[in-house]
């Protein structure tokens, strides 16, 4: 896909907001024919920058191609702090406080490596934080889902 406009980034922030959003009030919201919207929204989806009904975001459109899963060992009184300084920056996609090896687990995406690089260095100045682990996601077999798991609540196969 070619880069993405200014246009395009704009309706993929307010799917992210409200992914039921209608096209008419997305086209009133960004002050644009709704006929625009409509066409910008089909080409978002050919093209794979959106997903599973334009709920989801492939973020390698965004040129955001590296994932990688964090582990965080840190100081347990700062562990609020820690969070909050996480919540800060933007490439960081989910923050899980977890049991086991370490304390607190993040996904974070980047352009590239030195990208990733850099995140990670704003991760360690966090005031809190002993030491990280960094594992680099290679191959998305299996997205995040929750269909399977609610038909089998429901009883289907």
């Amino acid at each position: 896909m070619s880069k993405l406009d200014s246009l395009d980034l704009k309706l993929l922030l307010e799917l992210v907001r409200d992914p039921r959003s209608q096209i008419g009030e997305l086209s009133e919201l960004l002050g644009v024919a709704r006929n625009t919207a409509q066409a910008r929204i089909r080409r978002l989806l050919r093209a794979g920058a959106l997903r599973n009904g334009g709920r989801e975001l492939d973020l390698a459109t965004l040129e955001y191609d590296v994932t990688a899963f964090v582990t965080l060992e840190v100081v347990h009184r700062e562990l609020d702090g820690v969070i909050s300084s996480l919540r800060t920056l933007a490439q960081v996609l989910e923050v899980h406080e977890i049991s086991g090896r370490g304390d607190v687990w993040c996904r974070v995406v980047a352009s590239d490596t030195p990208n990733l690089q850099t995140v990670l260095r704003a991760i360690l100045r966090i005031k809190g934080v002993i030491r990280s682990e960094t594992v680099l996601v290679l191959h998305e077999h299996i997205p995040y889902r929750t269909e399977p798991l609610l038909r089998k609540l429901a009883g289907g196969p």
